[in-house]
């Protein structure tokens, strides 16, 4: 009996003791899994500025930091975009005099033109706790590189089909392209004392140099062998969910 008791009463002093030996968010920085969502708007400029305009994307990603606020990082995102500049001439060699090109039924086909594409990065930084709340939030710096591509979605409004656009014509007149980058982001993390409330607001800058994949466009008759180097600019909002376990409850012993 006594066994038991002292046993029970080494056990609870051990738990009393790991429990004051844990952190919480709030007193020091701490080694935490963050997953997020993210939103951004971009600019583009340089070549493919001449074919897109502004472009939204969505994506998701996971980040570590650690105990000394370095950060390390892996993103994916979905780009899209209402801007294609210049899309009439794309259609040129089966439009009519007018510009129209006719569907399967007879029709002048209402095509729209969108920009579509996804990117891949990884990423490494550092978080400044300037003016924050607790030692895990403040200015957030990243870079690294990645993947990206991108390419011309053209569709019908009417549904009908569009033979010169019939399945793998289609892949003619989209300027399907893509290749490898370097990004950067500069912002601010916020990482709340009750775990309500995690965010990141931010200015992303994207360096990408990509090529043509398709093998002719349809409306040059020839191969793109063009280099493209083209920056986006955006401003980006991610909701994070923090992934790390509460601080436990203290025991007291008397």
């Amino acid at each position: 009996m006594k066994r038991n008791v002292t046993l029970s009463a080494l056990f609870l002093l051990l738990f009393s003791i790991a429990g004051f030996s844990q952190v919480s968010i709030k007193d020091s920085s701490i080694f935490v899994t963050m997953v997020y969502g993210t939103y951004s708007f971009q600019v583009p400029q340089g070549d493919l500025a001449t074919r897109f305009g502004g472009n939204s994307t969505i994506g998701g990603g996971i980040m570590l930091k650690s105990k000394s606020n370095w950060l390390f990082n892996a993103e994916g995102n979905y780009m899209f975009g209402g801007t294609v500049k210049n899309s009439d001439s794309l259609m040129k060699g089966i439009a009519t005099s007018e510009g129209f090109v006719i569907d399967e039924n007879g029709y002048y086909s209402s095509l729209v033109f969108q920009e579509r594409g996804f990117s891949i990065y990884g990423k490494i930084g550092k978080l400044i706790p300037v003016l924050s709340p607790n030692p895990n939030s403040g200015i957030t710096i990243l870079a690294g590189g990645g993947f990206m591509q991108n390419k011309i979605r053209i569709h019908n409004n009417d549904g009908d089909i569009t033979a010169p656009l019939k399945g793998d014509y289609k892949k003619g007149y989209d300027r399907l392209n893509n290749g490898f980058g370097l990004t950067g982001t500069i912002g601010y993390t916020y990482l709340s004392n009750s775990r309500l409330t995690n965010f990141y607001i931010g200015l992303d800058f994207e360096q990408m140099w990509t090529s043509s994949r398709r093998e002719r466009d349809f409306d040059t008759g020839q191969k793109d062998t063009r280099k493209y180097s083209t920056q986006f600019y955006g401003f980006r909002v991610d909701w994070i969910i923090p992934l790390y376990k509460r601080k436990p409850q203290a025991y007291y012993l008397y």
